[in-house]
């Protein structure tokens, strides 16, 4: 298997072709068929969660697959939406359901909700990105980590941004060295914590977001002992006398991004 930080590299390199590839696929093909044809004719969040195949597209597009069993819960979502900040999709500490609202927003635009091109080409790009980064998932989950940290850092600007999505959590943690004992601690501490070592207005340059996706990938690599033997990242784990190593042009590009208080 290809270390993280080759693979990372990788795809971020080839994007165009990777998501073409996942666009060929004759079960993508046929899924995103059926939503392309469909999706205009639901006016309203009973037509939505009615059609089992709009729905379960919709889900996977928002990075929520693993959720759509819980059609109740998804009512709520939508039916609150997010105009009101006591909504349901507002309270809930993970942000993709208000952005699940903020799309599929039948709250604020009824039958209409689904004319707007977020709710079509959108959704569907959404999905092919998505269906994306599963895959690689399959094959490596800290190349999938990379990848949805890729797509998400233009929108995060603080500590809270991060902590409130758990992949995001752990891609940060993993980069910094945190251990998951980290986690469980105070939500306050935790933020000014990584605000002292992160420069999270810089995440939407993409010097800086390729130079944290290095170190993730590297240190991700190092803690998980499945790939250190195929990783020329993980020369760093050392010799047989313990002594650490590192490959000179890794250790430039790890220390070449900035951590704040370090």
């Amino acid at each position: 298997m290809i270390n993280t930080l080759t693979q990372v590299q990788l795809v971020r390199s080839n994007m165009e072709r990777s998501l073409k590839s996942v666009e060929a696929d004759p079960t993508v093909e046929r899924q995103t068929e059926y939503y392309r044809e469909n999706i205009r004719d639901i006016k309203s969040v009973d037509d939505f969660l009615a059609d089992d195949r709009i729905y379960n597209y919709a889900m996977k597009a928002m990075g929520l697959e693993d959720m759509t069993y819980a059609k109740a819960f998804m009512r709520k979502v939508l039916e609150e939406g997010v105009t009101e900040s006591d909504s349901f999709a507002n309270k809930l500490v993970d942000t993709r359901y208000k952005e699940f609202a903020e799309t599929f927003n039948f709250e604020r635009y009824g039958s209409t909700t689904t004319s707007f091109s977020r709710t079509q080409e959108g959704i569907v790009d959404k999905y092919y990105r998505q269906t994306l980064e599963v895959r690689e998932g399959e094959q490596n989950q800290g190349v999938r980590l990379a990848l949805y940290f890729e797509r998400k850092a233009a929108d995060i600007t603080n500590a809270y941004d991060v902590l409130a999505d758990p992949a995001l959590a752990e891609t940060v943690y993993t980069a910094l060295g945190l251990p998951q004992a980290f986690a469980m601690g105070d939500i306050d501490k935790q933020a000014a914590y990584l605000e002292e070592r992160l420069e999270f207005d810089q995440f939407g340059d993409p010097d800086y977001l390729a130079d944290f996706l290095t170190r993730f990938s590297a240190l991700y690599d190092l803690s998980n002992d499945s790939q250190a033997s195929q990783s020329p990242a993980l020369t760093i784990l050392g010799n047989s006398n313990g002594i650490v190593q590192m490959g000179e042009s890794l250790l430039a590009s790890i220390q070449k991004f900035r951590l704040g208080g370090f």
